[in-house]
């Protein structure tokens, strides 16, 4: 049995999809207790959204400067935070609780800038404190199983890589209906440079580099903006290169008509391949070449050490989102335990971290400057 960590919540107050969905997460395997929160810069919504929730309103707070130093004082302080704000505000926020010896789990991409990534990895690193990426979908168990086959040099040399995400919910102009998620999604001066790239495209990019750990050289990115009037792109093409002569591509759209949330991804290599479908999370599909393709699913006997920590309940019976991102907190809460009470760490996967982020707004920041430039090939650096 593992104590609950006490936790507070930085954004996601009354409107805010996400932060219901990282509350869920972070009970599903009881393995944290909200007690504070700066939901809101304003006080009141603060309070009323605190109050909806069941934190104390002692503990509710309009500013995360605030919450920082004064949970940090308290002996019932909280022991980490969880930052759903939208991407502007990461940087701050992050630094402003890792200075103060707070465990940090942030919400994706990392930061609004590649120099504020920077920024946060020396603060975390001086501090000591854990970093967890919620790059929610390394948690499904079968895209654990898929980097466990990679890994084992099943598929053998890495050839194509192909992934995709595409929705369709931006194919209209809904930033200017009073919809509160696509108002700071296309506002660059609170999502950053990147639209559709920075939003999903960075998702399928991380999944390609959780599964394989092969790191893009460079790429070549046409990035558009098909709703008039809209600031962002809504969606884009990539070609991709990476370091070890691998190479792929990534499709990212948001005016994809039809399509609801079509995260997918194909890796190609020498023996063998895999192929995965978010919307039908578990299932892997595994071919060897000459054979016919072999269906794995979560739950199944010989599934790997990765892929059977991730597995919750039995085989037939499904487990989706809100248990992937579930994972990216229990093992988040193992790390966070191993540090502060020298706990025993039971994380045998990976979970997304400081590297994973400044790596996401490296691909960020090279897409934007390739499309800036007539989609000509820009290095990662």
């Amino acid at each position: 049995m593992h104590k609950r960590i006490r936790l507070g919540m930085v954004g996601g107050g009354q409107g805010a999809f996400i932060g219901a969905v990282h509350r869920i997460a972070a009970r599903l395997d009881d393995r944290y207790e909200l007690v504070a929160g700066a939901l809101s810069s304003n006080p009141e919504r603060a309070a009323t959204s605190a109050e909806e929730i069941g934190i104390n309103i002692d503990r509710s707070y309009a500013d995360f400067r605030k919450m920082a130093a004064a949970e940090s004082k308290r002996v019932d302080g909280i022991e980490a935070v969880a930052i759903v704000t939208p991407n502007h505000l990461h940087a701050e926020v992050s630094i402003a609780f890792a200075e103060v010896g707070i465990d940090v789990i942030c919400d994706k991409p990392m930061t609004f800038s590649l120099e504020e990534a920077l920024e946060v990895a020396n603060v975390v690193k001086k501090s000591g404190v854990t970093f967890t990426l919620t790059h929610n979908y390394t948690g499904y168990p079968m895209i654990r199983e898929a980097r466990s086959i990679v890994h084992n040099g099943t598929l053998g040399k890495i050839r194509v890589i192909k992934s995709r995400y595409l929705q369709d919910w931006l194919t209209t102009d809904l930033e200017n209906q009073g919809l509160k998620q696509a108002e700071w999604r296309t506002d660059p001066s609170r999502s950053g440079a990147a639209g559709s790239v920075g939003d999903i495209g960075s998702h399928a990019f991380h999944l390609a580099r959780y599964i394989t750990g092969l790191e893009l050289e460079s790429l070549a990115a046409d990035l558009t903006t098909f709703v008039p009037g809209r600031k962002l792109d809504d969606d884009a093409s990539i070609l991709l290169r990476y370091a070890d002569g691998a190479r792929g591509s990534l499709w990212c759209s948001q005016v994809a008509v039809g399509h609801e949330n079509d995260l997918q991804i194909a890796i190609y290599g020498e023996k063998a391949s895999l192929q995965w479908v978010q919307e039908n999370p578990n299932e892997l599909t595994f071919c060897v070449h000459g054979e016919p393709p072999v269906k794995l699913t979560r739950g199944g006997s010989q599934q790997s050490l990765w892929a059977e920590q991730a597995t919750r309940i039995p085989a037939g019976h499904p487990e989706g989102y809100l248990e992937a991102f579930a994972q990216i907190y229990t093992d988040a809460a193992d790390l966070i335990l191993h540090r502060r009470e020298n706990y025993p760490s039971n994380n045998p996967a990976p979970i997304p971290n400081l590297e994973d982020g400044i790596a996401g707004m490296k691909f960020i920041r090279a897409a934007v400057r390739s499309s800036q430039n007539g989609g000509n090939w820009e290095m990662l650096d």
